[in-house]
């Protein structure tokens, strides 16, 4: 079972690490002692408070879609040149980016500050995990 100091707990849930030592005192998180002595908390436990936390902004379009993968954010940056345009998202925490064509973009009148929904279906998708992790 993998487990986090105090300080990965919160870079990783983009917390202070006081905010993770709150949860702990308040109970939202246990903590437990590692071989030196140091807090750690259960990576479980973590990636459960992760998931709560995650709450994404309602998504203001109302259509139904088969797609689970989808992104409420601000729209940052758009570059069009010539025939593609690239369009840059902060949806939360994570940056999305879309090539599209420079005319589909103009038609959304996609520019920094305008609500999107960017929409992922991929049949692919590639998880790694950092080196010397057991």
């Amino acid at each position: 079972m993998p487990h986090f100091r105090i300080s990965e707990a919160a870079r990783l849930l983009g917390v202070s690490d006081d905010t993770v030592r709150r949860w702990i005192d308040a109970g939202t998180l246990t903590a437990s002692r590692d071989d030196v002595g140091l807090q750690v908390v259960d990576g479980r436990e973590l990636a459960d408070l992760a998931q709560a936390r995650a709450a994404a902004p309602a998504d203001p379009t109302g259509v139904r879609r088969s797609a689970r993968n989808r992104f409420v954010g601000l729209v940052t940056r758009v570059t069009a040149g010539g025939v593609m345009a690239q369009v840059e998202m902060q949806c939360g925490p994570h940056t999305v980016v879309s090539l599209m064509s420079a005319d589909a973009a103009r038609e959304l009148e996609l520019e920094p500050g305008r609500l999107a929904v960017a929409v992922v279906k991929a049949t692919t998708v590639i998880v790694e995990t950092p080196g010397g992790v057991s």
